[in-house]
This record gives C-alpha cells, structure tokens and sequence, in this order.
C-alpha cells in the first residue's frame, strides 16, 4: 500500500497529493505507452541522499528516446523537483517515481499527445518483506520476458510490465515471494522487476544485458564485487545451473540486495542467505547510507 505524502511534482507544480490525477482517456492509462523510474534515498551521517539520481536521470531519458518520447524538463529541473518534493514531504527515507505520460487523445497513434511528467515520494521499506533478510522463495515463471525485437526491453517502458505482472500473479497465486522469468530462448533472464545473481565456485555470475534491463542496482552489486576481489562473469545461464547454484540473489531499486533461498521449492545451496550474498548486501547498505567514501560519489544530498 502506498502511504500518502503531502505533495506530487506535476508538470513543474507541487500539487497536493489528492488533486494529483488524471482523466479516464489519458493514453498511456489505455496503450500502456509510458516511461518510468524507480529510485531511492536514504538516511546518511551528512543527511538524505539520493542513490545514484544522475544514473536514474540518464535512464528515464533514455527509455524516453526509445519510446520517441521528448521530455518536456531537462535533468536538472527534475532533480531540482526530486529534492524539493523530498524536503516538503519530510521523509527520512524512501522511494521516488518518476513517470512521463501521454494525454490528450486516443487511438494507437502517440502523436498529438501532450507529454506530462510527474514525480511522486513515499515511505518503502523492504519490498519483499523479511525476505530481504531470511531470503525469498521464488519460482521459475511460465511467463518469459519479452522478446528485444518485439519490445524495448532494455527500457522502462509501463508495457513491458505486463509479462511481469503475471509472473508475480503466478508466483503469488502458488504462495512464492517472486519468479524468475527466461528469454526466448530458456535461459535465465531477470525476476519481475530485478536481476538475478547466482555464486558458483565464489565466481559472481549474472546474464548479459541481451534480454534485461541494465539495472543501477546490478552495476552497483558488480562494482562492489569488484572492489571486494570477487570474480564477476556476465553470461548465460540455464534453470538447471540457476538449481545448481552455491548462492542465488536479486537485485533492483525496491528489492536492493534480496537472497533467494529456494526456487521451486528446491533448496540453494543449504537454504539459507549465502556467504557472498551477505558481504555484497551488506556493502551495499553501507554504500547507499554514505557509510563507505569510496561510493559516497553515488549519493546526491537533497
């Protein structure tokens, strides 16, 4: 359930929250042809901070140009309206959503819409619960991700969501905490909204950017890995590997570092948050609450 906060940022206004709307034949409501992003901020020793926000900034642009979309704000003004909305809505922490829409007339065509963008704040704690702790259970989806010829996957567009919708129905319906979701082609791809890690032999492996989203998070995880003298591989990987795995964990914006501990009902590794899952959620954490210098350049003071 979303809490209300005192404010949306709308088309350059701060409205308060119940007048914030749009009407029923606002295109992107039917076509589901919209851009989005999802970001956070966090409690730090030098007060709130915005997790990679020129990162997020870049990725809404870019989704929008995928989706011949021209966006009516520079950066700048947005980021300007994400640190204000922050400080009217006086929260410590939490999530923000911008999302860039479509409105004014109806019928496939996008053209002839006016481009609306609006920005919303409000407190989120652990987006899979305590699994962010005692790790989640997922299951592999019927659902696959979309095709990068028939969608921009690589994007956030609102309808790519649609096949994650239904894989998180699914797992949901079956009593699962989330699915994992494979490519056209049977591999591994992505859970409905972050990446997905498995450890083998202390090697870090996650699949190549062909069918996912190039996720903050993941490149956050990788760099950290890094640092950490982890070994690091982007390639393919089976469901049988996925089963096989040492250690399995995702990774996105909401979920920040969960582990996963049983895919379809099968134990990973002894059934319980790995060694390398640990030290990379836990330097995360540090990270995002400016707790290590080395990724303090991440972090935007509101």
């Amino acid at each position: 359930m979303v809490v209300h906060t005192k404010k949306i940022w709308v088309n350059g206004k701060f409205v308060d929250w119940k007048k914030a709307n749009v009407h029923i034949l606002t295109y992107s409501l039917h076509y589901g042809f919209a851009v989005f992003e999802g970001i956070r901020f966090y409690v730090t020793p030098n007060g709130h901070a915005v997790f990679r926000l020129d990162d997020h900034m870049e990725r809404l642009f870019f989704s929008a140009k995928a989706a011949k979309i021209k966006i009516p704000f520079s950066k700048e003004k947005l980021k300007k309206a994400i640190s204000g909305l922050i400080r009217i809505d006086k929260l410590k922490a939490g999530y923000i959503r911008p999302i860039v829409y479509l409105a004014g007339e109806m019928g496939l065509n996008p053209k002839g819409n006016k481009v609306h963008v609006a920005i919303a704040t409000w407190p989120w704690g652990a987006y899979l619960g305590k699994a962010l702790k005692e790790g989640a259970k997922a299951i592999i989806a019927k659902q696959r991700r979309p095709d990068k010829n028939a969608m921009p996957i690589n994007a956030k567009v609102s309808g790519n969501y649609v096949s994650s919708a239904l894989a998180k129905l699914e797992a949901i319906e079956k009593g699962y905490d989330e699915a994992i979701m494979l490519d056209k082609n049977g591999n591994v791809a992505e859970c409905t909204g972050e990446n997905v890690f498995i450890v083998k032999d202390n090697v870090l492996i996650t699949p190549p950017l062909d069918y996912i989203l190039s996720g903050i998070t993941r490149k956050s995880v990788m760099q950290i890995a890094k640092d950490s003298s982890i070994r690091v591989k982007e390639k393919f990987f089976t469901p049988p590997e996925l089963l096989k795995a040492d250690e399995v964990f995702i990774t996105g914006t909401a979920a920040e570092v969960t582990p996963v501990v049983a895919v379809n009902k099968k134990k990973i590794g002894n059934g319980k948050p790995g060694r390398i899952t640990l030290t990379l959620q836990h330097e995360f954490f540090k990270a995002v609450h400016g707790k290590n210098p080395k990724y303090r350049k991440w972090l935007t003071k509101v």
